[in-house]
C-alpha cells in the first residue's frame, strides 16, 4: 500500500488556477507506517519542535491502473476520507539546506491520521466537496475542492503515469491555501467532510 501526497494544490481565488496549473505536479511519497486509523490518539513526535498541520481529502484506490485516461480516472477511485498530513518543519528545512529530499520530514510515524472513509456514490460531484479542520474547537482550515488546481482526475492520471496504482493506494490530495500551521501536545483535532465529523483525535 502506498501513500500519495501532492504539495501545493489549493488557490484561494479560483483566477489563479490557471497561471499555476503547469502540468508538473509536486509529488510525494509517506510510509506506511505514518498511518493512523480509527481516530487512535497520536503521539506527538520527538523529533520535531514544528509540527505542521495540513487538512486534506484522501482518495482511496479501488482498482488496479497504469497510464490511467484522464476520463477513466475517477473510477478508479472507491472511497474518500479525510486526514491531516502532518510534516516536520524544522526536519524539512534541514533537509532542504542540503537540497535532501521530504522523506524525513513527511515520513515519520504517525504523520497521516486519517478517518473512516466514505463511499465515492456518496458524492454527487468531486469538484464540490466541502471540508474543514477544528483545533481545539477553533476552525482553522476550509476547503472545496472547487479551489484545487489539479483535481482528483488530473493527480490519478499523473501519478500513473510514472507508478501502477494498487488498491488500497491512498493519495492525500493537497490542503486549503490558508489555515495551515502548527500542533502542539494536548491540542484536539477534528475534521469533516461536509459538516460530518469523520476525524478525532488528540495529539498525546
Amino acid at each position: 500500500m502506498k501513500i500519495i501526497g501532492i504539495g501545493k494544490n489549493y488557490v484561494s481565488d479560483k483566477a489563479e488556477v490557471k497561471t499555476l496549473k503547469t502540468g508538473e505536479q509536486t509529488i510525494f511519497l509517506k510510509a506506511e507506517s505514518t498511518l493512523v486509523t480509527n481516530n487512535k490518539d497520536v503521539v506527538f513526535p520527538s523529533i520535531t519542535k514544528e509540527l505542521a498541520y495540513e487538512v486534506e481529502l484522501v482518495a482511496k484506490i479501488g482498482k488496479q491502473g497504469k497510464n490511467i485516461a484522464l476520463a477513466d480516472a475517477t473510477s478508479y477511485i472507491s472511497e474518500i476520507a479525510v486526514g491531516i498530513d502532518y510534516t516536520a518543519k524544522d526536519v524539512l528545512a534541514a533537509s532542504r539546506a542540503n537540497k535532501g529530499p521530504w522523506a524525513l520530514a513527511k515520513g515519520f510515524d504517525g504523520a497521516s491520521p486519517v478517518s473512516d472513509f466514505k463511499p465515492v456514490t456518496d458524492f454527487s460531484d468531486l469538484n464540490n466537496i466541502n471540508f474543514d479542520l477544528l483545533i481545539n474547537g477553533e476552525q482553522k482550515q476550509v476547503g472545496n475542492t472547487a479551489f484545487m488546481i489539479y483535481d482528483f482526475s488530473e493527480i490519478i492520471a499523473f501519478v500513473s503515469t510514472y507508478m501502477t496504482l494498487e488498491p488500497g493506494d491512498l493519495i492525500f490530495t493537497g490542503t486549503p491555501a490558508l489555515g495551515a500551521g502548527l500542533n502542539v501536545k494536548g491540542d484536539h483535532i477534528q475534521a469533516s467532510i461536509e459538516g460530518e465529523l469523520l476525524l478525532d483525535f488528540k495529539l498525546i
